[in-house]
């Protein structure tokens, strides 16, 4: 096999771009990737990894998409492969999330401002209080304060309501005061 013919990056994404797909397919490429890219790339700290590892999760829901659109939340559903490859490459890059800015996350969403230098022991426990939330409140809270999405961005790329959205990040916020000691 010639290295021409390797499945990289480019290759991956062509074969997204170039397969023959399904219009709704192509409208939800279109809607999502990009929310999908840049929450993978705080994951993974790399846009480039990103971008692979949502071009992977593409290439299977395009593999699958009859199954994607029986789901009863078509878009929740495919939130869960994107994850699942995120969380593939991490492991295959042996990688860790990469933190997202606590100081900006504790300024937007529980009303407090932190020096992340000047309180390092405040802005660890910040981070840890974020990855000990359940996972929907996080994915909920990364994209709505990590990524600043809206109420309704959020709620269209995972596939909810936007009730849920914000019963969700009500429940985090709260879940977060108690863990930092805010109550």
């Amino acid at each position: 096999m010639s290295g021409s013919n390797l499945p990289g990056r480019r290759a991956r994404r062509s074969r997204v771009i170039e397969r023959p797909q399904p219009v709704d397919f192509t409208v939800f490429h279109t809607t999502h990737r990009g929310a999908y890219v840049r929450w993978a790339s705080l994951y993974l700290g790399s846009r480039a990894d990103a971008e692979d590892a949502v071009d992977d999760a593409m290439l299977e829901m395009l593999g699958k998409w009859p199954t994607v659109l029986s789901q009863p939340e078509p878009a929740a559903y495919a939130w869960t492969i994107v994850k699942s490859r995120t969380r593939d490459a991490a492991r295959a890059r042996d990688r860790r999330q990469k933190v997202i800015s606590m100081a900006a996350v504790m300024a937007a969403c529980l009303g407090e401002t932190i020096d992340p230098i000047g309180e390092l022991e405040t802005s660890m426990a910040v981070q840890q209080a974020v990855e000990d939330l359940p996972e929907r409140q996080h994915d909920v809270f990364v994209l709505r304060f990590g990524l600043e999405y809206t109420v309704r961005e959020t709620a269209e790329h995972l596939g909810i309501t936007e009730a849920t959205v914000r019963s969700t990040l009500r429940d985090a916020r709260r879940r977060l005061k108690a863990a930092l000691g805010l109550d």
